[in-house]
């Protein structure tokens, strides 16, 4: 067997790398990793959505985006096909999904916005039910939105193909009935929780995003809490803010048991969150008073612990909207 050492390899014109055409079979003394993924995703990156909510003086259409790796404000990105309140929003490397919640007349309503292109949403098709304040995860492949504050509370956990336009389906239930909950996801596991059921709930539980059936009890967060923000990475999701705090809690996905203590936001709200698996954002909420309804965006690294730190500000004042990411760590 012969080595080759070289620094790197290039095609017979030395414009582009090689070419690997047929089997390729690789063997190694040590230790190889290949990285995965399209190498437009690798190292950072990573765009983030935050769309609707409730402003000032109505419910808002917007929808804006931040480039999650770096610093700075929000940019317009589109609108909504309706205004919106309460919904649920989740995606994929290249679509983001937004269930309206409170869109007068319809409250079953799924939009669809493409996170490379600016431009307004388009209709996708309906949650199986009416829902508002749905907790949402994903993977590359499957949006699941779980719960509802209203109409009624509930514990029905839907889900759609994100890549195909069409309506969403059963896909189990939840332990309990509750609305305002959080939704984060691994690439295979989907992890809902806290919110309010009516009285405010601790409770995590999960599902296998790839397959159906109910969720399982997966441990408590560090207090009760509703109306937070989530994020993850592939290992690691995040529990931040509520409607009087600025607590982060973490977990490890992959294991089971209760979150711990990750840091604070900047200001205490209830935020909603995105993320690049790396970093996770939180923006906008409702504060105390006087601060009340903000466009405060902060950010923190997912695998350290400490508080969060200015990242800059959303485009809109609001809360209660929804929000979108392209490169959390379901996707990883």
């Amino acid at each position: 067997m012969s080595d080759i050492k070289v620094n790197n390899i290039q095609s017979l014109s030395g414009t582009n790398g090689p070419v690997i055409s047929g089997t390729v079979e690789m063997n190694s003394t040590g230790a190889m990793s290949l990285p995965r993924g399209d190498t437009t995703y690798r190292g950072g990156g990573g765009r983030g959505m935050f769309a609707g909510g409730s402003g000032t003086p109505t419910w808002l259409t917007q929808i804006s985006y931040i480039e999650i790796s770096s610093t700075g404000h929000a940019f317009k990105w589109g609108d909504l096909t309706k205004s919106s309140y309460e919904g649920g929003g989740l995606g994929n490397r290249t679509r983001a999904l937004f269930a309206l919640g409170y869109a007068i007349p319809d409250t079953a309503n799924i939009d669809y916005k493409e996170f490379a292109s600016s431009g307004d949403a388009s209709k996708f098709g309906d949650l199986v039910s009416a829902s508002r304040t749905t907790e949402t995860c994903s993977s590359q492949t499957r949006g699941v939105f779980a719960g509802a504050e209203a109409p009624a509370k509930t514990n029905v956990i839907q889900y759609a193909t994100i890549s195909t336009l069409g309506n969403a389906q059963d896909f189990g239930d939840l332990t309990q009935k509750r609305g305002l909950g959080i939704g984060l996801s691994s690439p295979t596991r989907g992890v809902f929780g806290s919110g309010r059921t009516p009285t405010t709930s601790s409770r995590l539980d999960y599902v296998t995003i790839a397959s159906l059936g109910d969720a399982i009890d997966f441990g408590d967060t560090s207090h009760t809490r509703f109306n937070s923000g989530a994020a993850a990475s592939p290992t690691r999701g995040l529990i931040a803010g509520a409607a009087t705090e600025l607590t982060i809690d973490y977990i490890t996905i992959a294991t089971l048991g209760d979150a711990v203590d990750f840091g604070d936001l900047t200001l205490s709200r209830n935020p909603k969150g995105v993320s690049n698996s790396i970093r996770g954002v939180f923006g906008t909420g409702n504060a105390p008073s006087p601060t009340g309804q903000n466009n405060v965006i902060d950010y923190v690294t997912i695998a350290t612990l400490g508080n969060a730190l200015d990242f800059g500000d959303n485009t809109q004042v609001g809360l209660n909207g929804m929000s979108a990411s392209n490169l959390h760590g379901g996707l990883r």
